[in-house]
């Protein structure tokens, strides 16, 4: 495709991006309004069907409870067709539904009506955007040398996730996808730009879960106890150690324990104090090497203080490992579609994704969409925050940037 043809399709694509925004913004505002956690997104999933269906995509036969899979058929020219009739290629677009046990702290018209419940992650902007390209996709058929898929995917929120179950169920066994798609809303990157990362973009993640055994007895006589509050800061300090002496200074690691329980009186020395935490990591090696390290810590660290500790490390997601040769395709994409100043370069994220599942069974790519303004996160504007807030205006841009690599990734 010629360059001029290609300027042509962006503004065509642009210019129905804009027409169909008000659209994306209402199904956002809804899914913002009425958000469902892991596993029990099924209002959301009756809404995205029968929205696919006004536009008329019917929804694919369900593979789990929840969660939508669709396909959209695209048109072949001759040139492309065999023996066997037209040679049908195929190409993933996904989004995730779900939201996070938080409870939304913004002042908007469509905060969440779930106490306890927000999308504070953006997947409603990623399910808006799939859906809007959606739309546009199905206006510009004729020029859709291929088929696509979209998997509107649930439960990314919590292990083991709905990537690896859909895989098991069998997606790409009944659909084979040349290639696999994703993007997600990060503050940090300002709207209307992309930031993309060949190879290693996202960790490994694992959690962790310790509870610390000792002997309860009055705070003023602690010779007389087996103090587990005292061991578990001890803990905490030591795992430390294994980023700094265990994993290479050139690999990425993380260890952190996020909560500690233990105790409720100022005199009372309780005798089980619990802790839970995370371990990131980009290789597996690595990661096999933490925990084993992590394990001989706690256990030898509680065991010198005279008490014990059990460690449960729970296995979570592997590293997201974009495929170079998509990344670079994916990329070329965007700059046609964006300009080469809102295209930049990601830096590997300690973040975790199961779309790393995906990418472990075909080629594919998953960046950044920015939804920020330089300075959201200083306002408290991050992930997984009460007061999360993404820009709605990278709607069109994101449900057109979708749309737009689905068709070039054909021609």
């Amino acid at each position: 495709m010629n360059l001029q043809r290609d300027n042509s399709l962006v503004a065509r694509i642009l210019d129905e991006a804009r027409s169909i925004f008000p659209d994306i913004v209402g199904l956002r505002r809804d899914i913002h309004a009425h958000p469902e956690l892991s596993y029990e997104e099924f209002h959301t999933t009756e809404l995205i069907a029968n929205r696919l269906r006004s536009i008329g995509i019917e929804p694919e036969p369900p593979i789990l409870e929840t969660g939508v899979i669709a396909l959209i058929k695209g048109s072949y020219s001759e040139e492309r067709s065999g023996e066997d009739g037209p040679a049908r290629t195929l190409v993933a677009l996904r989004s995730d539904i779900d939201a996070l046990p938080v409870n939304e702290e913004n002042s908007h018209g469509f905060c969440s009506l779930e106490p306890g419940k927000m999308h504070a992650c953006g997947h409603d902007m990623h399910t808006a955007m799939l859906f809007g390209a959606a739309q546009l996709l199905l206006k510009f058929r004729n020029e859709l040398h291929g088929d696509v898929l979209l998997i509107f995917q649930p439960a990314e929120e919590k292990a083991p996730g709905g990537a690896r179950p859909l895989i098991e169920a069998g997606l790409f066994e009944r659909f084979k996808p040349q290639a696999i798609f994703g993007q997600h809303c990060f503050p940090s990157v300002e709207a209307g730009k992309v930031a993309l990362s060949g190879g290693s973009f996202m960790a490994a993640t694992d959690e962790l879960y310790i509870t610390v055994n000792g002997r309860g007895g009055h705070a003023s006589a602690p010779h007389k106890a087996a103090d587990p509050v005292l061991a578990s800061a001890h803990i905490v300090t030591a795992v430390q150690h294994l980023v700094s002496r265990v994993a290479p200074p050139h690999e990425p690691a993380v260890v952190s324990i996020a909560s500690i329980h233990g105790g409720n009186a100022p005199n009372v020395i309780p005798s089980t104090v619990t802790m839970s935490g995370t371990m990131r990591t980009m290789n597996e090696s690595l990661r096999a090497r933490l925990k084993k390290r992590l394990k001989e810590t706690v256990i030898g660290t509680a065991a010198a203080l005279g008490v014990n500790a059990e460690l449960e490390i729970r296995t979570g997601y592997p590293a997201l490992i974009n495929d170079a040769a998509m990344t670079d395709e994916a990329e070329g994409y965007c700059v046609e579609f964006l300009g080469k100043q809102n295209v930049l370069d990601s830096e590997p994220l300690m973040t975790a994704e199961d779309f790393a599942y995906y990418l472990q069974q075909i080629p594919g790519t998953f960046w950044q969409i920015g939804t920020g303004d330089g300075q959201a996160e200083q306002r408290g504007n991050t992930l997984h925050s009460s007061t999360f807030d993404p820009d709605e205006q990278v709607l069109a841009m994101g449900a057109g940037l979708m749309a737009y690599i689905a068709l070039r990734f054909f021609m």
